[in-house]
């Protein structure tokens, strides 16, 4: 199997743009992952991001963590738990509002270091996505426009630990899934690996790598392209050593916004429309229920709904 695809963003705006630009094309088109280095994020800002959020997993939610654990009986498991994944884990939220000022336990440091890397990944997200309207054909601005809405893209990062786990046969770090959204900007764990991908049939390790930031696609963006480019499945799978550090950051359409196959993309490919039009709310709310299960019947789902017709004359 091919290795996995690792783009170098440092030479975009140089000769070698068409070069770069064809190596996310093939990772979008047969990968749906890719990891970036050379993204214009200084090394010495990642350190500090990931300093302060061990340091709180450590101060504040470590504890909690153990006392859960203790309070299923999680380490004495004999047979796989398959409704519960062992990571401790918040939410921030950036984009069109921010709560980092209410989120509990996070000390000042922290809350300024977050808000800027969150910033920071914003732009990198954003200009992401104009590369992929350039190897798609679509003018400049599509995909953001695509996600706006009435209130602009919503944003937030799922901050995630994942503890020594006694038994990762039979509980998993994150069951399988594919991400609901647009775009994914993952900082993960240098040390500590767990983060695997389903392709062709087999589970692929997502290579930690220092300073790095992994990209996936989301349910959106499959629609968007007309499964050009393809959302897909991915797990975490917990570790007997070490605590894993993830902090996900999706950058996703905004709650009232209508995603459907881009126009230009149907007619250039000559063939039909492959997704329903749907409202990305709804298709969160149907989401937050079959998470771990196949994404094709939610594509279904809408494709069978009444108010299709009511969104298509919107």
């Amino acid at each position: 199997m091919a290795s996995f695809p690792v783009i170098s963003l440092e030479k975009i705006n140089g000769e070698e743009r068409a070069a770069v630009l064809a190596q996310i094309k093939d990772a979008c088109e047969n990968w749906g992952f890719f990891e970036l280095v050379n993204h214009g994020i200084a090394p010495e800002f990642m350190d500090k991001v990931e300093k302060l959020t061990k340091e709180h997993y450590r101060k504040c939610m470590e504890q909690r963590f153990n006392e859960m654990v203790a309070s299923k009986g999680l380490e004495a498991v004999q047979s796989e738990i398959d409704d519960l994944d062992w990571e401790s884990t918040f939410f921030l939220r950036h984009l069109p509002i921010s709560n980092i000022s209410e989120i509990p336990d996070l000390d000042q440091e922290y809350r300024e270091v977050m808000r800027e890397f969150a910033a920071k990944l914003e732009v990198l997200a954003e200009e992401l996505l104009d590369l992929l309207c350039e190897n798609l054909g679509l003018e400049k601005g599509y995909l953001k426009k695509a996600f706006c809405g009435s209130k602009g893209p919503t944003f937030g990062t799922k901050v995630s630990n994942y503890p020594p786990c006694p038994k990762p046969d039979l509980i998993k770090g994150l069951r399988a899934h594919t991400d609901a959204g647009g775009i994914i900007l993952l900082f993960q764990d240098d040390k500590v690996s767990g983060l695997q991908l389903l392709k062709d049939g087999e589970w692929v390790d997502v290579p930690p790598m220092r300073h790095s930031i992994v990209i996936n696609i989301g349910d959106q963006l499959e629609v968007i392209t007309n499964g050009r480019y393809k959302s897909v499945m991915h797990r975490v799978i917990a570790q007997t050593d070490g605590t894993r550090m993830s902090l996900a950051s999706f950058y996703n359409p905004g709650s009232d916004a209508v995603i459907y196959p881009a126009p230009a993309l149907v007619e250039k490919d000559g063939c039909q429309q492959l997704y329903p039009k749907f409202v990305f709310e709804d298709y969160m709310k149907l989401y937050a229920g079959v998470k771990f299960q196949a994404k094709e019947p939610r594509f279904e789902a809408f494709k069978n709904t009444a108010t299709l017709g009511q969104i298509a004359t919107a």
